[in-house]
């Protein structure tokens, strides 16, 4: 068995994805598939040093000290230099985004989603009274491509930020370094600041790399926020611990007077230390993790083959995230849910809740042990086949 093959009853602690089966589903009957965390043992030596850390009887307050084995990941992984001083703690992505929005934009103001997309993007234009102007992804010989003639056509000079999502949730698309050139000139061509969560950046697939936003040219870069974590990669999510990395000293600036406003303080004690274990010794783990994954979604593959009639899945080049395509069943949104739910037992994310293109898709997690995936897709090849 592979330390990947642990396999954890989360059912009997508070995990979101299983507390909140019935509210979401109507029955505890469904394997939860949606959530973006892994069902995956969180790392042997993450674990022992917290325990280690508990060793001392206080908890107080203290400072985060991760900053630097952060800066030697990206540097070990992606060749990205950056310096502690341009770097924020923040407790989440999306806090992150919705304080970039409230720095860099006003009431009114025009900002750029690619949809089909993680919903708080959108969701947190609209709640901050901001004017969501959607860039949809196009589906093009079974990949997601950026159309930048629309993207082009839809800038104004009211449009002040581009929420950027690199690797992309749902589509799976790792962009190459020339379309992330192409954005990015745009941008920068028309005065509009880029946040860029990268926080899957680490799950990416056979000969592709991630290519971090920041490392496009230095104008790019002074126009770039970018934010990063270790929830997504070492299964870490429940720690709430996330970086933010500004390099302008102007943008960073404009950013701190409502960073501090917002009093994030230093974050919780023993994330300090599982985001610095992490870093500092994750390496080999995580290249076994890709690889796992990968074994998985190959299963997931050769499973739409089969159903090739009913479904397709176009691959994912990153994330542990699959973008399944059911339109062939000719099923409305509601419906597509409830046979789901109902014939296969299964709870996964409605696409629509990614935008209107996600109308007829389903956002499936992968990362979870071999058996409990090979179960899920024997619930739903019963489904498919009696559908």
């Amino acid at each position: 068995m592979s330390l990947y093959d642990k396999f954890e009853d989360r059912s009997v602690s508070n995990a979101e994805k299983y507390t909140l089966r019935k509210e979401l589903f109507g029955t505890e009957d469904v394997i939860p598939m949606w959530v973006a965390d892994m069902d995956i043992a969180t790392p042997t030596f993450v674990i022992d040093a917290i325990q280690k850390r508990l060793e001392h009887e206080v908890l107080g307050y203290e400072e985060f000290d991760g900053y630097e084995s952060q800066i030697n990941w990206l540097k070990r992984h992606f060749d990205l230099e950056i310096k502690k001083e341009w770097m924020f703690y923040s407790h989440s992505v999306v806090s992150s985004m919705n304080s970039v929005i409230e720095a860099f934009s006003e009431v009114g103001d025009e900002i750029i989603v690619q949809t089909p997309i993680y919903p708080p993007f959108f969701k947190s234009v609209g709640e901050m009274k901001r004017k969501l102007v959607t860039n949809t992804l196009v589906l093009k010989d079974g990949r997601f491509e950026i159309d930048f003639d629309d993207l082009n056509s839809k800038i104004t000079s009211k449009t002040k930020l581009l929420l950027l999502c690199s690797p992309h949730n749902p589509s799976g698309r790792v962009f190459s370094k020339d379309e992330l050139l192409k954005l990015a000139n745009i941008c920068l061509q028309n005065n509009i600041v880029i946040f860029s969560d990268e926080v899957h950046s680490d799950l990416v697939y056979g000969d592709l790399k991630h290519t971090p936003t920041l490392s496009l040219s230095e104008e790019i870069s002074n126009i770039t926020i970018s934010a990063y974590g270790v929830g997504k990669t070492f299964n870490l999510s429940g720690m709430a611990i996330s970086t933010i990395v500004i390099k302008n000293d102007e943008l960073r600036k404009k950013f701190y007077e409502v960073y501090r406003d917002r009093h994030y303080a230093q974050g919780n004690v023993l994330a300090h230390t599982a985001f610095k274990t992490a870093y500092d010794n994750g390496d080999e783990w995580v290249k076994g993790l890709v690889k796992y994954l990968e074994t998985n979604q190959n299963l997931i593959k050769e499973f739409a083959l089969k159903h090739k009639d009913k479904m397709d899945y176009y691959g994912s080049e990153g994330t542990y995230l699959a973008w399944l395509d059911f339109r062939k069943l000719g099923l409305k949104d509601k419906a597509l849910r409830e046979f789901l739910i109902k014939e296969a037992k299964l709870g996964l994310s409605p696409g629509i809740s990614f935008g209107k293109s996600g109308s007829g898709f389903m956002r499936l997690n992968f990362a979870l042990v071999k058996s409990e995936l090979e179960k899920a897709l024997h619930q739903l090849d019963k489904a498919l086949l009696r559908f």
